[in-house]
């Protein structure tokens, strides 16, 4: 049974990384690591991108992955579960640890400086990406819960 879901992961791991092997020749340019993680459903920080870079890159032609070492390594990071996304109720946590007066929205002034100088800050481009999914055009400000309930669709 093992067997075969391992069997089942590296195939959907090479499909994915198939997509960006333009060449055909099972490499694919290190700038397309985080696309094919997201691509399977991970959430990596730049951080763990390129640690899984350094870790797959060949030593042969700088700056490509070839599929034979990221099959393996990628396959074990998905069997440990690194980089899933968070569930739903601990990103609504944390939506509320920013809402102390429980006011149901943050508004987009201080929610967009914690996107931008907190954490793994997020680019102008991600932000404007984000804006018209997260923004309820009425009041202007961030209604978590909606918002919350707007990213699952694509989870």
């Amino acid at each position: 049974m093992d067997m075969d879901l391992n069997n089942d992961l590296e195939k959907r791991i090479s499909d994915a990384f198939c997509v960006f092997d333009h060449h055909g020749d099972k490499f694919i340019d290190v700038r397309e690591v985080g696309t094919v993680l997201r691509l399977l459903g991970c959430v990596p920080t730049e951080q763990e991108v390129n640690e899984v870079i350094s870790a797959t890159e060949s030593e042969e032609t700088s700056g490509e992955v070839h599929l034979t070492k990221f099959l393996p390594h990628v396959s074990q990071l998905l069997m440990e579960r690194k980089m899933e996304p968070a569930p739903p109720e601990k990103i609504l946590q944390a939506f509320k640890i920013l809402d102390p007066e429980n006011k149901g929205y943050l508004t987009k002034e201080s929610f967009g400086k914690l996107m931008m100088e907190e954490g793994e800050p997020f680019t102008q481009e991600e932000m404007d990406e984000m804006w018209p999914v997260a923004i309820d055009p009425i009041s202007g400000h961030i209604p978590y819960e909606f918002y919350l309930n707007q990213l699952m669709v694509y989870l």
